[in-house]
């Protein structure tokens, strides 16, 4: 057995989860969010800490410690506020807090549906109307929680199409000592909506917001001009890139090299939780600059490891140091034969189950499989 510092699953849509396995169909990232959609429009309440939990148990059991969920289901499906209009975001701090895993909140403020568009359809769910009043029902959050020592609540901005240019500068002000994460050039439409709307790139218009700095960091950051990178790695910004997610959606491969290069902070997240493995996600990184760049060895097994651990911990509000203690065991497999260097090997799968965690696999994979059917069979 060998020891391993806890993980760090710096992005994460927990409802996204319910969709692994199933043909949702669509050729593109926007056909697929429909069928998204289509199971966010369904989750109440009870059903979502259903699914939450045993997504956090599940996280838990491939060693993950602290999570950063991106976290947009804000009210009800009609788009009227539940009477504590945080009720969802309690709902998955007491998930988190069910198995034992630390959580970094992050509220994202979701308001447009596009550059001049209103929110439609199942988007009322995740919009407050404006960003002052996303603000006041995100600062009661986090007063609620403030000195906890499992829980940080962070801002976001969803993306550049969803928050109007003149409401970014809002939402970064808004808890200005927290982590502030968001989509940022994930895809190429997304580019070119945001410059002939505004003549800037995503990065460009959010510097002019006053958006990157060390606590912020940009999800995917895929599809990047040079100036972009220069950008982002000037303001010490993290990168969180989510390399299997990445490919189920068709993005594209970040440049990973490029912005440590010019400074930034690689972390890895799960995003979509088509797949919950943090080796699988850093291992990736070096395998698809191989494929583009024709190179071996841009990473480094140490540094894929300090991006997966205590590099995730800082961007989630969380002492680093804080990996250490979420340690865990990695058992004798046969991935792990006579490997030296377990990151190159490990999968979740190669993980001892935590002691504290209050279920078994089997019942992780039951409360699953119950709350996944609950979700398809309303939809």
């Amino acid at each position: 057995m060998s020891a391993f510092a806890g993980l760090a699953n710096c992005h994460s849509h927990v409802f996204h989860r319910a969709l692994r396995g199933r043909d949702v169909g669509g050729d593109t990232f926007w056909a697929w969010r429909e069928r998204m959609y289509a199971v966010a429009r369904v989750l109440d309440p009870d059903l979502l800490h259903d699914l939450a939990v045993a997504t956090y148990a599940e996280m838990r059991l491939a060693g993950i410690g602290v999570v950063g969920e991106f976290h947009y289901l804000h009210h009800g499906a009609d788009g009227v506020p539940y009477d504590d209009p945080n009720t969802t975001g309690e709902v998955l701090i007491s998930a988190a807090r069910a198995v034992g895993l630390r959580i970094c909140l992050l509220d994202a403020c979701y308001l447009a549906s596009g550059f001049g568009r209103p929110v439609e359809g199942v988007q009322r769910r995740f919009s407050d109307g404006d960003t002052d009043a996303w603000a006041q029902r995100m600062a009661d959050l986090a007063a609620r929680h403030a000195g906890a020592d499992d829980v940080v609540v962070g801002t976001a901005i969803h993306s550049v199409r969803a928050v109007p240019p003149e409401q970014l500068a809002t939402v970064v002000a808004a808890l200005p000592q927290a982590p502030l994460h968001v989509h940022v050039s994930e895809q190429q439409q997304e580019n070119a909506d945001c410059l002939a709307a505004t003549g800037r790139t995503p990065v460009a218009l959010l510097a002019e917001a006053g958006a990157w700095s060390p606590r912020t960091t940009a999800v995917h950051a895929t599809h990047l001009s040079r100036a972009d990178i220069a950008t982002l790695g000037a303001a010490r910004a993290y990168a969180c890139f989510c390399p299997t997610t990445e490919a189920e959606l068709a993005d594209g491969v970040g440049p990973s090299t490029g912005l440590r290069d010019a400074g930034a902070r690689l972390t890895l997240g799960s995003d979509s939780n088509t797949v919950i493995d943090l080796f699988a996600e850093a291992r990736a990184v070096e395998m698809h600059e191989r494929l583009t760049g024709g190179r071996r060895g841009s990473w480094s097994a140490a540094a894929l490891t300090e991006a997966a651990t205590a590099t995730g911990y800082a961007s989630l509000g969380f002492a680093p140091d804080l990996a250490a203690a979420d340690a865990f065991t990695l058992h004798d497999s046969v991935r792990l034969a006579g490997a030296v260097e377990p990151l190159w090997a490990a999968t979740a799968a190669d993980v001892e189950p935590p002691k504290d965690l209050p279920y078994e696999a089997d019942e992780v994979a039951a409360m699953m499989r119950r709350a996944v059917d609950a979700v398809w069979g309303r939809r």
